[in-house]
């Protein structure tokens, strides 16, 4: 093995990563599009309301309620169980996979309508 300079790895020849030194954690800000409220249908509003919330907000408030309601499956736990206000949503399936739900809850969300301007 040839002789290497104090700051280069053996193996990859890249400067060695130094102990003790933490890069400076880079400040994480969330997508302007899952901050946007948006309106869900009436068979989502059945389950977190009415009002245009983000997305965000929205995964957060049905999974509350998933959770309330022991609607995963206790077997397999990827798959949500519906109960008569999810059936709708889940367009009548009687479980669907944890992964399909954040397709379902797209389909059932909807920009809300552009808000009319005052009379000044």
């Amino acid at each position: 093995m040839k002789n290497s300079p104090d700051n280069v790895s053996p193996k990859t020849s890249q400067p060695a990563v130094k102990e003790g030194v933490a890069k400076p954690a880079a400040s994480r800000r969330p997508s302007a599009a899952f901050m946007k409220p948006m309106t869900p249908s009436p068979a989502l509003a059945a389950v977190i309301g009415s009002s245009p919330q983000p997305r965000t907000e929205i995964t957060r408030l049905l999974w509350a309620y998933i959770k309330q309601n022991e609607l995963q499956d206790p077997q397999n736990r990827r798959l949500i169980r519906a109960d008569e206000k999810l059936k709708p949503m889940f367009g009548g399936q009687p479980s669907v996979n944890m992964f399909e739900l954040t397709k379902l809850v797209n389909q059932n969300l909807s920009e809300p309508p552009p808000a009319l301007s005052a009379p000044a």
